[in-house]
């Protein structure tokens, strides 16, 4: 595979890489949603902050996506 210029391999070497690691690092800290409150519209703070956990997902990644393609 290359990136574009023949005989060029490809890096997968970029420091945006170690974004990636926040979606799934993030999740894992159980301090942050062992609470009942806040509430948001009716749901307690662990259900909307895995609907947040998914945004910070999709963000990282297309970021990482658009600055390493």
């Amino acid at each position: 595979m290359t990136t574009g210029e023949p005989g060029q391999p490809r890096t997968d070497r970029s420091p945006w890489n170690w974004l990636l690691v926040l979606p799934i690092v993030l999740p894992l800290l159980t301090f942050l949603f062992n609470a009942d409150e806040p509430r948001l519209f009716g749901f307690p703070l662990f259900y909307w902050l895995q609907i947040a956990f998914i945004v910070v997902g999709v963000v990282s990644t297309t970021i990482v996506y658009r600055m390493t393609k």
